[in-house]
Parts: C-alpha cells; structure tokens; sequence
C-alpha cells in the first residue's frame, strides 16, 4: 500500500529547519529509503513563488503567488510503500518526533493518506 504523508504548518514558518533537524530528516530517509520504504519526498518553496490554476464558473484561471492568508500551508510531502495505516501512522508518528525532539515550539500536522491506484502505473504497464 502507498501512503502520502502530507506535512502541514500554520503558514506563518519563515526560517528553515535548523540544521540538526535537517540532520535528522535525512537520516531518518537515509533508513527508510534502504528499507525500500520511502519512495519520494520533497519539500516546497513558499507560496509566493508558486501559482494557482482554478475554476471558477467554468472558467479557468491562473494566479501567481503570493494568495490570500490561509491557515494551512503544505511544507513537503512523502510517499512510502508500507504494510497497512497502522504502519503508516507509525512512520508519520516517527518522523513528527523529530519536530519535537530538534524544533520546539513548532506547530504542525503531518496528514497521512492512501494512494489510490496511480494512472502513470498502469500507463507504463505495472
């Protein structure tokens, strides 16, 4: 089963992890990507830099960053191969102690989400 990890803050972070933090991320995707558990992950560059298609009205539309004040603002994401939820909210539990642990007084969410079956997949036959 594939599940997104999808990490989730207040909008409101300006500065970067710091760099025992950022230690600790890429060990613990150093661990999980030997394993064969962790098969992408990325963080994202502010919103500001970023752009919006909608549709609104049967319209489409394109607006360049920086939006409206929102109260959620996706950080990053991962995608892991992993037995079931339980397994899931295990890895998502590990990874947000690291927060705890190198970044106190942060505020976040880390909503974790099966993959349904991928259209790339059965595009390139698997």
């Amino acid at each position: 089963m594939r599940f997104m990890f999808i990490i989730k803050t207040d909008g409101q972070q300006t500065a970067g992890p710091p760099p025992a933090m950022m230690e600790a991320m890429h060990a613990m995707a150093q661990r999980e990507v030997a394993a064969g558990r962790m098969i992408s992950d990325g963080g994202l560059f502010p919103r500001d830099a970023g752009a919006e298609v909608s549709i609104r009205k049967r319209k489409l539309a394109v607006t360049d960053g920086p939006f409206a004040e929102t109260k959620e603002v996706i950080g990053g994401f991962a995608v892991f191969e992993l037995p079931d939820m339980a397994a899931a909210i295990q890895s998502a539990r590990d990874f947000m102690e690291l927060h705890v642990e190198h970044m106190p007084g942060w505020e976040g969410v880390c909503e974790v989400r099966q993959i349904a079956g991928s259209q790339v997949q059965m595009l390139r036959g698997g």
